[in-house]
């Protein structure tokens, strides 16, 4: 008798916890708004977050879900892209340069995490960089402090250069050209401006070419953009047959035949991309994440192309590349 109303107590307590057990809510898989400038085949620094994401236990599709948006090179569509985010809620968005003020237009809550060229206090993107405040935080290229830098080189590459073109792109809003200017005197070089239109005009990428050639211009200065980025390999094409050396920031620049690049190393900023990104979406407020600058720099040299185009790089500034591409 007694073991009958055991049973029935312990069927009675199932039954009635079952309800319970079934209505627990399913556990919420977080969204990654992913907002870019260029395409999705474009293989783009940013991307590289991607993989150190990877590495930190995110597998998308399993425990993390990525919207991706691609404005494929039309600057316009990055607020709207944007505001798309902003409309599905994701739980963090990540942008690179062109993106970083669509985004910030967009939201006001959602959590941004950006690598931007710009400096954020001075566009207004935060309060500060060791206290950012509001939904955005990341890190800087330092891409204004080192333009100078790279012109110098430039200089010590190619003693006798008098006259050089930056291709630059109006909706990459940063000032490295207002850098080279104010280097340019100091060095003895002028430069010709060109600037890319948004939008872009039809084979924007030849009439730049032209006007540089029409200019008398001894070497190319690629700013980089989602311009520069996405036509890198036809402007540094072009600039192969006019016999003009092609140097930038980024080295995907120098793997894809620039002369040579000199600037933060973008695979350690897209590993503290990711860093950022995981801290959010496990809790952290961007507010109290420092946006932070890069430690690493690196001069990479194409020797195959300076080959190409004729040019001898001097032994001492060979002896200061971190790499050499042969």
């Amino acid at each position: 008798m007694n073991r009958k109303i055991v049973i029935c107590l312990l069927t009675t307590a199932l039954l009635s916890t079952a309800p319970f057990v079934q209505a627990q809510p399913a556990k919420k898989v977080p969204r990654i708004g992913w907002l870019s400038s260029g395409s999705s085949s474009a293989e783009f620094p940013e991307k590289q977050a991607l993989e150190g994401l990877r590495g930190l236990g995110w597998a998308e599709g399993k425990n993390v879900v990525i919207e991706y948006r691609y404005a494929g090179g039309d600057p316009e569509r990055l607020s709207q892209l944007a505001s798309e985010l902003g409309r599905l809620n994701v739980d963090v968005i990540v942008t690179v340069s062109s993106g970083v003020a669509g985004a910030k237009r967009a939201t006001g809550t959602i959590p941004i995490v950006v690598g931007t060229s710009q400096d954020p206090v001075r566009a207004g993107f935060v309060d500060s960089l060791a206290r950012p405040g509001g939904n955005l935080t990341g890190v800087t290229f330092l891409t204004d402090e080192l333009s100078g830098k790279r012109l110098e080189l430039l200089k010590e590459a190619i003693p006798g250069i008098s006259r050089a073109a930056i291709l630059w792109d109006l909706a990459h809003v940063d000032n490295e050209f207002k850098g080279m200017q104010a280097a340019a005197p100091g060095l003895g070089v002028r430069l010709q401006s060109l600037e890319v239109p948004r939008p872009a005009r039809p084979n924007e990428v030849e009439r730049a070419m032209q006007a540089a050639v029409d200019g008398g211009a001894k070497a190319l200065i690629l700013a980089p953009g989602g311009f520069t980025i996405l036509h890198r390999k036809r402007i540094i094409e072009l600039a192969a047959k006019n016999r003009l050396p092609v140097i930038s920031a980024w080295r995907i620049f120098a793997d894809d035949g620039a002369l040579f690049t000199y600037g933060p190393e973008i695979l350690e900023i897209s590993r503290r991309i990711a860093i950022y990104v995981d801290k959010i979406l496990k809790g952290t407020r961007p507010a109290d994440l420092p946006v932070e600058q890069p430690m690493k720099f690196e001069l990479v040299i194409n020797l195959k192309t300076a080959k190409q185009i004729g040019v001898t790089i001097p032994p001492n500034v060979l002896a200061r590349a971190d790499k050499v591409i042969k």
